[in-house]
């Protein structure tokens, strides 16, 4: 989650603690890349009101920044998490009333007490209190659980961010067991929307009707991986397809999204899923990937750094080892015209600008309070500010 700028203090530019190289990305924009920290399985990273960072690793950490970038140190009192397969500690954002109220919300995977193989993402809302180098959390209270915790160590989805009106909205994945992104006594495979108290707004689509049910936002999902909202106050949801088909999704309230009935991939077995096109009860993708590029972070900047970026999407690729930059924007999207991602339906809403590669699974991508673009790579990655070359 980004901060207003009302809420932000200059971001320290200090010297880089490691190497400065460029990156050129298809579309010809070079950016400069400043090595700024090392990490084991990053997953997520959220700026604090002071220019200092948040960064949690899936094992189990979360790491205190200072306003370089640099680690100040491991923050105390976390969940505990078992690192398996994609799940364990997960994003982490900060309440839009932090620099009163300390407030920080925490996705992770919990296991069930009576059969560790059972497993599902919660959410908790915590206090963290912060020192000049250091920080702890107290008061947690799990103010959301998947439902019901299933086997399995895939497809938990758990990003979140807050809207502009104030509300949480967290991406819950299917758990890698397709039909439950479809079934309405499930939060598997949904969008969910709360109060950042954990409670469920009465004018939620299906409150009312019981149950994880009420919490619904959205419906058929498979592993949503990325947030976020634009300037215009549309949510936006990126989330990997089976074998190809990832998909970039306007979110609208009460939509179904078709996963597993149709989708613009297929099973991994081989067995063909229909396409969006042929069933138009399902909302349609604002643009698609054949072939996968493996989604993780999002963001849509705002910033004033990169002028040309203005309201354009950043999304990390796993498999595709690449930074992606989507347009939403009518003319930009004509000149993307050739992308991969284009969907070919004729209200096309979005599409794939530019690549950046260097080599590297992206697993999350931040916007900072000054106006650059901070990328964690995957597994022993580095954190990466990037700012005009």
């Amino acid at each position: 989650m980004r901060l207003p700028l009302a809420l932000s203090l200059t971001f320290a530019l200090a010297a880089p603690v490691f190497a400065q190289t460029t990156v050129t990305g298809t579309a010809g924009t070079t950016l400069q890349m400043t090595e700024l920290a090392t990490f084991d399985g990053a997953w997520a990273m959220t700026f604090l009101p002071d220019g200092r960072a948040l960064v949690t690793e899936q094992a189990g950490s979360i790491w205190l920044l200072n306003q370089s970038g640099a680690k100040i140190a491991r923050i105390g009192n976390v969940p505990d998490v078992q690192d398996r397969g994609q799940g364990g500690l997960g994003d982490i954002i900060i309440d839009p009333d932090f620099a009163t109220n300390n407030i920080v919300y925490i996705s992770y995977v919990e296991r069930d007490a009576e059969n560790n193989r059972l497993s599902g993402a919660a959410v908790t809302r915590a206090t963290l209190t912060l020192t000049s180098n250091g920080g702890t959390l107290s008061d947690g209270d799990v103010i959301w659980r998947q439902f019901p915790k299933v086997t399995g160590n895939g497809h938990y989805g758990h990003r979140m961010v807050i809207s502009p009106d104030g509300y949480l909205f967290i991406t819950s994945g299917d758990r890698q067991k397709f039909t439950p992104a479809q079934n309405m006594d499930m939060n598997l495979g949904k969008v969910i929307r709360l109060n950042r108290d954990g409670s469920v707004p009465e004018d939620n689509p299906f409150f009312g009707q019981g149950g994880v049910t009420n919490q619904i936002w959205s419906l058929g999902h498979r592993n949503p991986l990325g947030i976020d909202f634009d300037a215009e106050g549309d949510l936006w949801l990126h989330e990997m397809g089976p074998k190809h088909g990832d998909e970039l999704n306007r979110v609208l309230r009460s939509e179904n999204y078709g996963y597993p009935v149709v989708s613009n991939g297929d099973h991994y077995s081989g067995k063909e899923i229909p396409d969006h096109s042929t069933n138009p009860i399902y909302e349609n993708p604002a643009a698609y990937w054949v072939p996968a590029i493996s989604p993780a972070g999002f963001t849509i900047y705002d910033g004033d750094l990169f002028e040309d970026f203005k309201s354009d999407g950043f999304i990390g690729g796993l498999s595709s080892q690449a930074l992606i930059r989507v347009v939403f924007d009518s003319d930009k999207i004509e000149a993307a015209s050739d992308s991969p991602s284009k969907s070919d339906r004729r209200e096309t809403i979005a599409a794939e600008a530019e690549r950046f590669e260097w080599g590297k699974r992206i697993r999350e991508v931040e916007q900072g309070p000054d106006g650059a673009l901070y990328v964690l790579e995957d597994n022993e990655g580095r954190l990466l500010k990037l700012t005009p070359g």
